[in-house]
């Protein structure tokens, strides 16, 4: 079974196991698998080896509820695409 991992991952499914089973200190593993001190703590810390989502739980939005309600349901009764949509809702000034 093969992990799909980012571009930029230096440790395996396998190595970090390694890094949470071992007794070694955080220094001593982080010379050994030539990664950071910090890597090795946040593999330590969870108790998966899987890769976790680096997007935002909540969208940032600068919109009221109330805002984004009436956008949505514009939306949805006209059917327009996003770009005609923000055209006809825009206050020009």
């Amino acid at each position: 079974m093969g992990h799909i991992l980012h571009g930029s991952a230096r440790t395996t499914p396998k190595t970090r196991r390694e890094l949470q089973n071992s007794q070694k200190s955080v220094k001593e593993l982080a010379l050994e698998y030539n990664i950071t001190e910090n890597t090795v703590r946040k593999w330590r810390s969870r108790e998966s080896v899987t890769d976790m989502s680096h997007r935002p739980k909540k969208l940032r939005t600068v919109l009221s509820e109330q805002d984004e309600a009436i956008i949505i349901t514009f939306r949805k009764a006209t059917q327009l695409p996003l770009d005609d949509c923000l055209d006809v809702l825009m206050v020009k000034s």
